[in-house]
């Protein structure tokens, strides 16, 4: 464990867990754990703990859910005992622990296990988070605490306020590092790196080490021991994974069928956007399913009323966007949907951690499109394992529309095909449906002035005289002929449904 070059600690592991009783912990510490429930240590915790109370800087790699946070929290508050006072002066309790996190759940979830952790010592913890007042914070600041676990964009508006002094501090822990250098805050690292001491003890945890991890460490750790339990980005074997493929439209009843085939009580269900986080939320409450969203645009009240809801058992379903899927420590939760599969193939290892934690067994279920070919194929590039993609059959357990009577007439005429009657007698047997078939064509408005022949009008005759039958005769043959004949008046009336012109006096245009 003391080569100057970063060693893997990776020895086999003893047939049986090691207890807490055999590390060198005041009994205070050994206390508040056993009152917590723990009698033995997880692997990471065997191997870490005392790695870090040897002095050493560690990088830690294991699965979410084996219990990291007491693997660095115990021994660091062992060797912070010896600051230990009863002290009420401020000055006496200065920040010596500095604990990062990339959100305010992880972080929340990591104060509440210092705090259980040191309920017997003298020791403060305080816990500070973007998203809610900032004057609480400041008071208890001024009151002078030990170990400060933050998130680094609240941290540095509490350093720039001068209410946070970071030029005692012994001790740094990176928690989940890498997803602190996905969501941008490298540079927000460096410049509370560069606040701290040269000399101190720096501990950077985390499930997935990937490149820029691994530069980052060796930029702020001195001589770090690897400690892996297991492989790296590895899953945990007591989660089942289930691939099924499926459309989008068929999403959200796959996840209300595994519910109920299943037997699950509470799940959650992650999506890739906070506004898909929302309106998914608002269908599963519409489908009778009680459902709370928590993303990125929720107050951090909001935020931890539902989070507490969910962990009382209040809400079957927690829609989440990956800001979710760090740190949150859900005891038995049964099951997690991937509703979308993330754009990055780490978190779904983050993702999935959140069931199966403690050696409990958990469901993880990725519905899968055509369009997340790419990201299946990344997927299986980080676990080390081919993904099997099965087809699913959905009930059928759409509402229905109420039967009418059309409808038994046509169960009737199927009948009667059945039982041997023609096509086209079961054809008469049926009556027309005024559902299904084309409505018949309306008959046009009779209107007796357009079906009777043409009639010329008595102006008409006037104008065009008559010629006379001889006159036609001489025609035919060429001659002339001379006739005193008037024209003949029209044989029928003209029609009555045109009205004659009116007089009208000369003065007024008339004729």
């Amino acid at each position: 464990m003391t080569s100057p070059s970063p060693p893997a600690a990776a020895a086999p592991e003893a047939a049986a867990a090691p207890l807490f009783s055999t590390l060198p912990l005041d009994p205070k510490l050994l206390r508040a754990v056993a009152e917590s429930g723990y009698a033995s240590m997880t692997p990471i915790q065997a191997k870490a703990i005392p790695i870090v109370l040897d002095g050493r800087d560690v990088m830690g790699a294991a699965q979410t859910g084996t219990g990291k946070t007491a693997a660095f929290t115990l021994p660091l508050l062992q060797r912070m005992l010896k600051h230990e006072n009863a002290s009420m002066s401020p000055a006496r309790h200065p920040v010596r622990a500095l604990v990062l996190a990339p959100t305010r759940e992880l972080a929340d979830q990591v104060a509440m296990n210092v705090a259980k952790y040191a309920k017997y010592t003298q020791l403060r913890s305080a816990v500070v988070f973007g998203g809610i007042d900032i004057k609480p914070q400041l008071e208890e600041l001024r009151k002078g605490v030990e170990v400060l676990i933050a998130t680094p964009g609240r941290l540095l508006d509490h350093i720039e306020m001068k209410s946070a002094v970071l030029n005692q501090v012994e001790y740094v822990v990176l928690d989940e590092a890498d997803r602190m250098l996905d969501i941008g805050f490298l540079p927000d690292l460096q410049r509370i790196l560069g606040y701290l001491p040269k000399q101190r003890q720096t501990l950077l945890f985390s499930a997935t080490f990937s490149p820029e991890i691994k530069r980052l460490a060796s930029s702020y750790l001195q001589d770090p021991l690897t400690v892996e339990v297991a492989r790296p980005n590895a899953t945990a074997s007591t989660v089942e994974q289930r691939f099924y493929a499926v459309s989008d439209d068929d999403k959200r009843r796959v996840v209300r069928q595994l519910l109920r085939t299943r037997e699950l009580g509470q799940a959650i269900v992650f999506v890739n956007s906070k506004l898909g986080a929302a309106r998914l939320a608002r269908s599963f409450e519409r489908d009778g399913l009680q459902t709370q969203a928590l993303h990125g645009d929720k107050s951090q009240d909001e935020r931890l009323k539902a989070l507490a809801a969910f962990k009382r058992g209040e809400v079957q379903l927690l829609v989440a966007t990956d800001v979710a899927a760090r740190g949150l420590d859900i005891a038995d939760l049964p099951a997690v949907f991937n509703f979308d599969v993330p754009f990055n193939a780490e978190d779904y290892v983050h993702r999935i951690g959140r069931t199966g934690r403690a050696g409990a067994s958990g469901l993880a279920v990725t519905l899968v499109t055509r369009d997340d070919t790419r990201q299946i194929g990344e997927i299986e590039r980080l676990i080390g394992r081919r993904i099997e993609i099965e087809p699913l059959d959905l009930d059928d357990d759409r509402p229905r529309r109420p039967r009418y009577r059309d409808d038994e007439d046509d169960d009737r005429a199927d009948r009667s095909r059945r039982e041997g009657a023609g096509p086209a007698a079961a054809r008469d047997a049926r009556p027309p449906s005024r559902h299904r078939d084309a409505p018949p064509a309306r008959a046009p408005a009779a209107d007796p002035f357009f079906d009777r022949p043409y009639e010329p009008s008595a102006g008409s005759a006037a104008a065009a005289p008559q010629v006379p039958h001889s006159a036609q005769a001489a025609q035919a043959s060429g001659t002339a002929a001379v006739t005193d004949e008037a024209p003949a008046a029209p044989s029928r009336p003209a029609s009555p449904n045109i009205r004659p012109k009116k007089k009208v006096a000369a003065l007024l245009g008339g004729r």
